[in-house]
Order: C-alpha cells, then sequence, then structure tokens
C-alpha cells in the first residue's frame, strides 16, 4: 500500500529531486529516510556499511513504491498520464463572451455560486449568437437545434475537447448550472444527439491532476465539500445519469461517490446499485490510472466506513443489502477514518462515534457487538450523550477520565463533530477540554478546536454551549491559521459569523485600526 499520495498536479520535478533528497538521507544516516527506504526497498534498508553507496536509482524505486508504483518508470508514466488527463477549471476573466460563458455557467469546483450562473444566463442573454459559434457553448446552454447544427457538420466535434477548460461538449452539458429550470427533454435531447454520434459516457478529467476523475457522472450528480447550494446536481440529475450509464458510463464513480456522500439523500446510490455499482473492474478510468484508481470494492467500503462514523444508517443499510462488507476491520485510512481508527470493524466506530442506528443496523445484519473495555465504553457513551451509562462508568473507575482524555484529548471536538447537542454536554460536563485542538486522525487534522467545528458546521446552539464552557473565540487553526469566524465565513454560515465575529480580536496581522 502506498504511504503517502501524489499532490495535485504532480511534478516529475519535484519528484526526482524527492528521490535525490531521499538518496542524500539515506547516506547521511537521516532516520525518516532510512525507514522509509527500509518500508518500501524490495530488499529493505541498506546496511551501514554500504549506506554510502545508496545509488539514485534505489532511492527512485523507494519513492515510487511509496506513492504506491511499483517502479520508477510506472511513476514517470502515471504522472505523464495524469498530465494529459489534468484540467484546472478556474480561469480569470478573459473578456471574451464564449469563454467567459463557459466559465462562469459550469461548475468549478473552486469559486462555484448562483451569482456566477446569473452573470453566465446575462452573457448569454447578451450574445444569443454563442451556441450557434461553438458546440461547447450550445451543450452549456442545452441548445439542441445548435448541437445538431454543429454534429450536422463535423460528427467529431462530439468528442473535441474545447472551450475555456478544455473539456468535450457532454461535461459542458452535465456541469453546467445556468438554468435550474432548463427543460428536461432539451437536456436529454443534447445528450442524446452527442453519444449518438460518439460522446464517451466515460470522458471525464482529472482536477488539477487528483487521482479520481471527475467524470460525466460526477458533473450530472454534483454535490461537493462546497456544499448543496453552491454546487448543486444538475436540475435533471437522475434522468441524465440514467441516460449515461444506459450508455455504458462505469458507475462505479468514485468523485461521484465523495461528492455525494455528505447528504443523506441515497438516490444516486441506488442507481448506480442498478447499473452494477460494485462490480467489475473498475473500468476505463482505472486502465488509465491503474492502482491510484481505487477498486470497486474499495469504493463502497469507503463509503461504508463514512456512512458507519456519521449515523447514516439508511445508507449503511442499503450498503449491507447490497453485499458490502460490514465485517472486516477497516485496514487503511478512509473517509471518516484517521490513524488512531485503522483496524476497527464497522461495529466499533459506529459505537465510537455514538452513531447508535447504525449500531442498530449492523447488530440486525447479525454481528456481535462484543464487550467494549472501559475506555472505549466512556468514549461511546459520550458519543451517544447517554449520561447514566457515562456517569456510572465514571463513578466504578476514578482513573478512568484521565485515560479516557489521553486516548482522545479532543473528546469534545469529537463529540461536535457527531452534531449532537447531548453529546457535546456530557463531555463538557465530564470535564474534558474545550479548547483542545485536532491532531492527526481526529476532526479535519488541522489543529481546529470545536469551536472552529461547530462554526464551520453552523451550530449555532452548539456554539453558545461552548462558548459559555470558555471556548477561546480566538484561538486560531495551525494549519490556515483562522479563527472560528473565519471557519464560519468559509463554511458559508452568516449567522455564525454574526455570533462570533464582535468577540474575535483584530488580527495582529491586520492594517486596520
Amino acid at each position: 500500500m502506498p504511504t503517502i499520495s501524489l499532490p495535485s498536479d504532480p511534478d516529475l520535478g519535484q519528484l526526482r529531486k524527492q528521490a535525490k533528497d531521499l538518496r542524500r538521507g539515506v547516506r547521511s544516516g537521516d532516520a525518516d529516510a532510512l525507514a522509509l527506504a527500509a518500508q518500501h526497498h524490495p530488499d529493505g534498508g541498506p546496511e551501514p556499511a554500504v549506506r554510502g553507496q545508496f545509488p539514485l536509482s534505489d532511492a527512485q524505486l523507494v519513492v515510487a513504491r511509496a506513492y504506491g508504483l511499483t517502479s520508477w518508470a510506472r511513476l514517470v508514466h502515471h504522472v505523464e498520464q495524469i498530465r494529459g488527463l489534468t484540467r484546472s477549471p478556474e480561469p480569470e476573466t478573459s473578456g471574451d463572451p464564449a469563454d467567459d460563458f463557459l466559465r462562469l455557467a459550469c461548475l468549478t469546483y473552486d469559486t462555484d455560486g448562483p451569482d456566477r450562473w446569473a452573470e453566465a444566463r446575462a452573457l448569454l442573454d447578451a450574445h444569443p449568437d454563442l451556441p450557434a459559434a461553438s458546440i461547447h457553448a450550445a451543450a452549456a446552454a442545452a441548445d439542441a437545434r445548435a448541437v445538431a447544427a454543429h454534429l450536422a457538420g463535423d460528427r467529431r466535434g462530439a468528442r473535441r475537447e474545447g472551450g475555456t477548460f478544455g473539456w468535450p461538449p457532454l461535461l459542458y452539458l452535465t456541469y453546467s448550472r445556468l438554468d435550474r429550470a432548463a427543460d428536461e427533454a432539451a437536456v436529454l435531447g443534447v445528450a442524446r444527439l452527442l453519444l449518438d454520434a460518439g460522446a464517451d459516457p466515460d470522458s471525464g478529467f482529472l482536477w488539477h491532476g487528483l487521482a479520481t476523475p471527475f467524470t460525466a457522472l460526477t458533473g450530472a450528480f454534483g454535490g461537493g465539500e462546497g456544499g448543496i447550494v453552491d454546487q448543486p446536481h444538475h436540475p435533471h440529475a437522475r434522468s441524465l445519469a440514467r441516460l449515461l450509464l444506459d450508455a455504458g458510463a462505469d458507475p462505479n464513480d468514485g468523485q461521484t461517490l465523495y461528492n455525494r456522500m455528505f447528504e443523506p439523500d441515497d438516490s444516486h446510490l441506488v442507481l448506480l446499485f442498478e447499473h452494477g455499482l460494485g462490480q467489475g473492474d473498475g473500468g476505463p478510468w482505472r486502465v488509465r490510472l491503474g492502482d491510484a484508481w481505487e477498486s470497486p470494492t474499495e469504493l463502497l467500503r469507503s463509503q461504508l466506513s463514512w456512512a458507519v462514523t456519521h449515523d447514516m444508517a439508511d445508507r449503511v443499510r442499503l450498503l449491507i443489502d447490497h453485499g458490502v462488507d460490514v465485517r472486516s476491520p477497516f485496514a487503511t485510512r478512509s473517509f471518516g477514518i484517521g490513524p488512531a481508527q485503522v483496524g476497527r470493524t464497522p461495529l466499533d466506530l459506529a459505537r465510537l462515534t455514538g452513531s447508535t442506528e447504525v449500531v442498530d443496523a449492523l447488530v440486525a445484519a447479525g454481528i456481535e457487538a462484543p464487550q467494549l473495555d472501559e475506555v472505549d465504553a466512556l468514549v461511546a457513551a459520550v458519543l451517544a450523550g447517554d449520561a447514566v451509562t457515562a456517569a456510572r462508568l465514571r463513578q466504578t473507575d476514578d482513573g478512568l477520565l484521565g485515560r479516557v482524555a489521553e486516548a482522545r484529548p479532543v473528546l469534545v471536538l469529537d463529540a461536535v463533530t457527531t452534531g449532537r447537542r447531548s453529546a457535546v454536554e456530557v463531555a463538557l460536563a465530564l470535564g474534558f477540554d474545550v479548547n483542545a485542538t485536532a491532531g492527526p486522525g481526529h476532526g479535519r487534522s488541522m489543529g481546529e478546536t470545536a469551536l472552529h467545528e461547530a462554526a464551520m458546521n453552523g451550530e449555532r446552539e452548539i456554539a453558545e454551549i461552548l462558548l459559555t464552557a470558555g471556548a477561546d473565540p480566538n484561538r486560531r487553526d495551525t494549519t490556515h491559521h483562522g479563527t472560528p469566524a473565519a471557519w464560519a465565513w468559509h463554511g458559508t454560515q452568516p449567522d455564525l459569523v454574526a455570533l462570533l465575529e464582535p468577540l474575535t480580536a483584530p488580527d495582529p496581522g491586520s492594517s486596520d485600526t
């Protein structure tokens, strides 16, 4: 298994430098370099007597294997492949109406939102000839007549990359959010015209070179970290996605699964399961990306980990019904699982995140619930908001709170992450640190506090409870150095911004007086 993931927009020059730095580190006896070589070189780390001759070729092999590739040549090929598939859809205003229309009309997963789509509509109203001038604009506008005219002149245009983002027309259709009232017949008509002319239903791109492709299905289903307002589903997501799937799009679409996992709606999973989600070899993108692309089984286990740790019992039941393994421990980090949770079973994780409905679903599926040790039992009680059980456990073991604080130092943050007021109140009543900061494997691992998380999630009632308990509104996370108020602003939570900004001291680096 890889130790690290390739960065966005991977660069061969940087990778070559990593290999040279590793060679230098091994030759000088650097502990981290030696540990990496020992983990990933087929022969283990070099013996002390020959470290000084550690060759660059061996360092390159170690770097490649650390990224999950079997050789340096395969890593080079993989990066070159990525570069050819990479798009960075966030160009600045060009002043060209056609380019600006496409930039504003489509999801970019950068600065999306209704204001951009209104600008795109205004541009199209001011330049109604844009669809006639470009098949890419015609697709984004769902103008079936214009698309048909373009294809009548050149059917190869259905696959031709172009426009602002260098996409084929099908992607401009599925990522367009120009009109929430778009006519369904027009949208599906454009899709059929493009597919009949040879458009690839599996077409997609690598966003900034990241390993999971943003496909036509991804665009249709929408969703993402920006939330359902700024990154909504296509207005005809289900019918458009069904058409793509019927045309051969592979249902094992990792980015779709990721973007839609944050919301409780499972309609996308139902449709994907109807078309073979979890089956097959991963389709054309796995052929292109190899082991960097999760297998169908791994994709569904990742969905399970998120559902289990976020109390999505209906999703867990759906996954159980489709044969997903809900018994085996999670062997690697995944969505909702940090280093401390690796090796836990789904039932363990459900209990230790207070996901009581998920526990019931797993037990109903025939999984036995072994007795938890005292530390885990108290954590489970706190995160379930079970004050009675928590008090009983504390009374029977005077040293238990100290051991829990050592094992879960950010238990208040973990309680906030559940979204349960009762869990937060129980954690605070037991005296756990309201200002503890997240480290690797906890929360977002950005050095945030419980108040940061409540602010980001728009949990005003919980934020007020935290403030009353002594949460510091001026504490900054260790990654972006943002205050809870800044997190509220980033999370588009105006109510929390209004609560926290008056309590936040001015930024000492600001020139404001």
